[in-house]
Formats: C-alpha cells, structure tokens, sequence
C-alpha cells in the first residue's frame, strides 16, 4: 500500500542550513557583527544584530537598510532550501533565526519611518512564518 502525503497539510518548514564558523567566531572570538557581516554575507544574524543595534541608538534609516539586506540575503536561502514562498520557518531551527530576525527588525524600522503597509506586511509575513518568532519578537 502506497502512503498519500495530506495535499491539505501545507509545505513541510524549511529549515536553513547551518554554517559553524560565524556562531563560533561570535561565540568564541567575539567577532563583531559588522566583521561577521563583512566575512559572511549570507549570515542574516550579523545583520539582524546591526538592525537591532542601530535601532537601539536611534540610527532607524540604518536599521531599515541593516535589516532590508539580511531580510534579502535570507529570503535567498530560504529559496535554496525548497521554500516556496510560503509555509512555516520555525523559530526553534537556530539557523532561521537570523531571517526571522530580519524580518522583525524590518518591520519595526519600516513602522518607525512612517512606511505602515511594508511594516504590516512584514508582522504579518513573520507571523504566517513562524508564530513564536512573532510572538518573541513583537514586543
């Protein structure tokens, strides 16, 4: 007998593949997120952090362009591990972090420099993505 997969589930989560080097080097070095950014592009959490900092110290313009360009670098990897534009990307797969991050801290700059409809896209699109990253991160 054949097992049907249920058409109505929706996509499997995507889970991003890992790279060691950039969690050791800001583990054990601790390498700056802007060197971790520099040396690693694709790390979304560098830029994460970069948004996240710059935010914090009222640089917003900075923050928005920090969090656009790991939001992008991550969007990239989620295409490159089977995502489809939709489905779950969870919280609890510390390599998703990162572009969940991002998207976060996207939202938050968007909504501080006055561009509502990208910001509630982005709340929205992290909530569809990953529950417990909204709930965690929408504070």
């Amino acid at each position: 007998m054949t097992e049907r997969k249920n058409l109505l589930s929706g996509p499997e989560p995507t889970l991003l593949g890992e790279e060691a080097e950039p969690y050791r080097r800001l583990a054990e070095e601790s390498a700056s997120p802007t060197q971790l950014a520099a040396d690693y592009p694709g790390f979304s959490l560098a830029w994460a952090m970069l948004a996240d900092d710059a935010f914090s110290e009222g640089r917003v313009v900075e923050s928005y362009a920090y969090a656009r360009t790991g939001y992008h670098r991550g969007l990239d990897a989620l295409r490159r591990a089977g995502w489809r534009g939709h489905g779950p990307v969870p919280w609890d797969h510390r390599a998703n972090r990162g572009f969940l991050r991002c998207l976060a801290a996207l939202a938050r700059a968007a909504d501080a420099i006055k561009e509502t409809e990208e910001a509630e896209r982005c709340w929205q699109f992290l909530k569809d993505s990953s529950p417990e990253a909204y709930t965690e991160l929408k504070q």
